[in-house]
């Protein structure tokens, strides 16, 4: 995988693909996260003298253009935060995008339309592959929560520019994803929770081969009680994950290692009573909606002595007081780990931030589904794309 620094950019137009799939709320960004993450190679770019042309998607637009999915709130953003000259254009490679490209100047960026506009974009659609590198002279990837995609502008495009290479966030995704499961600092634990086991099975797998203990957490350890026929109420148990769980329970062993006590409510809302079970069987009415005080404890001893932590998914209903205790405990523990830690997208994210831990964990990763499947093992289309 070639590096920016493999590259010569000087007066040269270069695309980048980034991911600037940020929240958006009556047209205003709530959480500019991903735009800051692209920031690094912006900037280095600039400083080289490149020509900048973004392009990313936003949303699920279906049926074309739609003005809630249009990425001009980013690119104002983006002005704000770099202080360059960041120009829009209305569409992604129609006459808008050809004239504010021929308009750069080296150290200015235009960021196109949103890509998913474009219906050949999901269909990795060869024709707007050649038009986007129509666009520019050198292609670089840094969207790493799309690199586990085969679109147009992921992975069709590098089929026609000769120079390509990952961004810096990309590159810094892949290294140190590839070095906890190639080279990890014993014990490797890892945290997996979230709502579905189907969703997880093949990231459990793949550390049940190679970690010290995986610690299951959140609504997907409800099929694994099933399968071990303790009674789970009302709380949400994946139908479909009863075989996962079952086969992972058989290939587990001692290292596989699920809840022993449970907070549990009527209703997964503020405010709701909250009563810590001794054992793991949830009464008739009653929901799962965290883990215990003591398996929080035994969760966060193991991880504060790692070597290494990957963790993915809270430990409960985070977002709802009471039932954020257990997924608090575990942040914390991460956060305390003297060792490599490594928060894989998505909600665990969103706990840390909402504990105030983001800035103690060694990598927090952009990547939700391309995390995932990199633990997995899976070659990612738009990291391999890049030779």
């Amino acid at each position: 995988m070639r590096s920016l620094t493999d590259l010569d950019v000087s007066g040269k137009r270069v695309l980048v693909r980034v991911d600037f799939n940020v929240p958006l709320r009556d047209g205003v960004i709530t959480d500019d996260t991903r735009i800051r993450a692209a920031l690094p190679t912006i900037e280095a770019l600039r400083e080289r003298g490149a020509k900048i042309i973004l392009v990313s998607h936003l949303g699920r637009p279906k049926g074309g253009p739609d003005p809630a999915f249009s990425l001009r709130p980013v690119a104002d953003r983006l002005a704000q935060l770099t202080g360059a000259k960041v120009g829009f254009a209305t569409d992604v490679v129609g006459d808008s995008a050809k004239a504010a490209v021929a308009a750069l100047e080296p150290g200015d960026i235009v960021v196109l339309e949103n890509i998913r506009f474009e219906p050949g974009e999901t269909k990795n659609d060869d024709a707007l592959a050649a038009q986007l590198a129509g666009l520019c002279d050198v292609y670089v990837n840094d969207a790493f929560g799309s690199a586990h995609r085969a679109h147009s502008s992921t992975e069709g495009i590098t089929r026609h520019v000769s120079q390509t290479a990952a961004g810096l966030l990309l590159e810094r995704e892949v290294k140190v994803l590839s070095a906890i499961l190639e080279q990890p600092a014993r014990p490797l634990v890892a945290v997996l929770g979230g709502s579905k086991v189907t969703d997880k099975i093949g990231v459990i797998d793949r550390f049940l081969e190679l970690a010290d203990a995986v610690l299951i957490g959140g609504a997907m350890c409800f099929p694994f009680f099933r399968v071990q026929g303790h009674s789970v109420g009302a709380s949400l148990c994946e139908e479909e994950g009863l075989d996962a769980a079952r086969g992972a329970l058989e290939r587990g062993g001692s290292k596989l290692m699920l809840p022993g006590d449970l907070g549990i409510g009527e209703r997964a809302e503020q405010g709701a009573e909250r009563r810590d079970t001794d054992g793991v069987e949830v009464p008739d009415g009653w929901m799962g909606l965290d883990i215990g005080p003591g398996t929080a404890e035994r969760y966060a001893k193991l991880i504060r002595a790692a070597g290494t932590v990957f963790w993915n998914g809270p430990m409960g209903v985070f977002e709802v007081p009471p039932f954020d205790a257990g997924t608090r405990v575990v942040a914390e523990a991460v956060a305390a780990c003297p060792g490599t830690t490594v928060t894989g997208g998505g909600d665990s994210v969103a706990a840390l931030a909402a504990f105030g831990l983001t800035d103690r964990v060694t990598h927090v990763s952009t990547g939700g589904g391309a995390t995932l499947e990199l633990v997995e093992g899976r070659v990612l289309p738009g990291v391999a794309a890049l030779g």
